[in-house]
């Protein structure tokens, strides 16, 4: 009885973190500017085959960066107007969402365009689904969904939704998707093979729902809500209840959930910083660290294998003669200054 007594208390000791020991804290590790005339960025998208990230640019297109290196490896052929690129590596391609309602259907290895191809009035963001083969594509302008064959480059479907903004959309791994309704403050569910809206459900305690990520094991949606009281909902993707709201950082853009660490990251560029959150089980969820980042460094994409995370900002200022979205914040940029544009690289240290 003494053995198996002492084997139980070794046991749990071994599991318990060290009194006072701390985790390691995520550090600034690179920062590159790259050239560019008044920039405007949205998404970036991490290749984790090659280590490459894809920086949607707007109108510098799409520019695709060695994360290792930080050196430019090339930009998006045709991909003026891009807010971001979807990756499709099992058919060799990517896609971008481009401003004008189109997508540039590209050659991954080579970064040149196949074609470009009109979807509607305004594409907005781009998401591919292995077992479909389909990439979906937001169009808030339109209040649809806009499904492409990602073989073909042809439109399948097109799916009327309730709201016009359309943000963090986030592929199910089950034939299903689910997407933020920001203007209306729910979250759709919707079938990616019958094209039908399945559901939808109000978020309490969540505001304007912007960025969002899933952990497909434990069927949990990760919503990040940049209202007057910004906060992370987590979400049962089942039953569509909210089951925790830890504060967040002001205007989120982007969440993240890395599967090997069990960590939630949130990037809030308001308050410039990046909020991370340990998953202690499905419904719990405790504050690991926030780390600054920079101002306006709203969206990240992650590195699975080391944990690096990715967000990108630049230099600006409020100019009261043009207008100001104030739904962002009372003093957030209208005016961005040339070759300022900075892709930054987060690491645990």
């Amino acid at each position: 009885m003494r053995h198996t007594w002492l084997g139980v208390v070794l046991a749990v000791a071994l599991c318990a973190p060290a009194t006072g020991q701390a985790a390691a804290a995520y550090r600034l590790q690179s920062s590159v500017t790259l050239k560019g005339a008044a920039p405007g960025w949205d998404y970036l998208t991490y290749d984790a085959d090659r280590g490459y990230l894809f920086l949607g640019r707007r109108k510098d297109g799409v520019t695709v960066v060695d994360s290792a290196s930080g050196q430019v490896v090339g930009k998006v052929e045709n991909s003026e107007g891009a807010n971001v690129a979807a990756l499709a590596p099992e058919l060799g391609r990517g896609f971008t969402a481009n401003g004008d309602g189109s997508t540039t259907i590209f050659d991954l290895k080579t970064l040149k365009a196949v074609e470009r191809v009109k979807l509607g009035v305004a594409a907005d963001a781009a998401f591919f689904d292995p077992a479909t083969r389909q990439v979906v594509f937001t169009l808030g302008d339109s209040k649809e969904l806009v499904f492409v064959d990602g073989v073909s480059g042809r439109i399948s479907a097109r799916l009327p939704m309730p709201a016009e903004e359309l943000e963090g959309l986030v592929i199910a791994g089950d034939g299903t998707l689910f997407v933020n309704e920001r203007d209306l403050n729910k979250l759709a569910h919707v079938d990616l093979r019958t094209h039908r809206l399945l559901a939808e459900w109000s978020l309490p305690g969540c505001e304007m729902p912007t960025g969002l990520a899933m952990d497909p094991a434990a069927r949990r949606l990760f919503v990040g809500c940049k209202g007057d009281h910004p906060v992370l909902a987590v979400v049962d993707a089942v039953t569509g209840k909210v089951v925790a709201t830890p504060e967040i950082g002001r205007g989120n853009d982007g969440v993240v959930f890395d599967a090997r660490t069990k960590r939630v990251f949130t990037a809030n560029g308001v308050d410039a910083n990046i909020v991370i959150f340990d998953q202690l089980s499905a419904d719990v969820y405790r504050l690991a660290m926030a780390i600054t980042t920079r101002p306006i460094a709203r969206t990240l994409a992650l590195d699975p294998v080391t944990g690096r995370v990715f967000t990108m900002t630049a230099e600006g200022m409020v100019d009261p003669s043009r207008p100001v979205n104030r739904r962002a914040g009372a003093f957030y940029p209208n005016r961005f200054f040339d070759d300022t544009f900075t892709l930054l690289t987060y690491a645990p240290q």
